[in-house]
């Protein structure tokens, strides 16, 4: 079956989840961060995913700014760093997330060849926009899918369950792309062809669902489409 809609994850997908803690770093007086940066970064991640799993088997939803909050609180606390202006300088800078290099051309070799593409992510509808509109690449994506359209996060089916709905399209015409080894498993299982852009060589996830796809990057993402 053709691929007709290529679908992607958002965070540490398209857009580089690292960036704003290595930019906050960067920024003058900001000695400690800079010392201790990517632990915060990592942590801020780990956490973001951990309370959404948790969150959802706890039948207590919160969406996800309100877990990226927590989790960078955590995180910073982790360092002993109690610091409101930085606290502060750190969400802005996550609203507008830098795009990995190879995603702009990417898209526009997709939007090109005249597929369906769209995000489908844990962020809420205002983070998203405001990310996508920063990375400048809202031009060559067809819609942006939150789960807060649902109302629970991703693995659950029903989160895969939109594509379907928006694109009228069977589970077999998708292209899933995502970074996050969990993810891809459990979009595998769901039935999409699955590309596992492993970008930290990460080992694959022992779930359900095997990606059909890992690549080190965006770039082969049009050639397995069909471009």
């Amino acid at each position: 079956m053709p691929i007709t809609t290529c679908i992607f994850d958002a965070y540490g997908t398209l857009l580089d989840v690292a960036a704003a803690a290595r930019i906050a770093a960067a920024e003058p007086g900001q000695e400690k961060l800079a010392e201790c940066w990517p632990r915060i970064a990592q942590n801020w991640r780990l956490r973001q995913l951990h309370y959404t799993w948790l969150r959802t088997i706890m039948d207590d939803h919160a969406d996800f700014w309100i877990i990226t909050e927590d989790a960078l609180d955590w995180a910073l606390e982790a360092e002993g760093i109690d610091d409101t202006a930085l606290r502060a300088r750190l969400l802005a800078l996550y609203r507008e997330l830098e795009a990995y290099p190879d995603v702009a051309p990417m898209l526009r070799a997709l939007k090109a060849a005249g597929l369906n593409t769209a995000i489908l992510s844990n962020g809420t509808p205002d983070m998203l926009t405001a990310a996508v509109t920063s990375a400048g690449i809202g031009g060559d994506l067809d819609d942006i899918l939150s789960v807060e359209m649902c109302g629970i996060y991703k693995p659950a089916s029903a989160v895969y369950d939109m594509v379907g709905r928006r694109f009228a399209c069977a589970p077999g015409e998708v292209l899933f792309v995502s970074s996050n080894g969990w993810d891809a498993a459990a979009a595998a299982a769901y039935g999409f062809t699955v590309a596992w852009v492993n970008r930290a060589g990460e080992p694959v996830e022992r779930l359900p669902g095997k990606p059909a796809h890992v690549l080190p990057d965006l770039s082969r993402i049009p050639a397995l489409a069909g471009v």
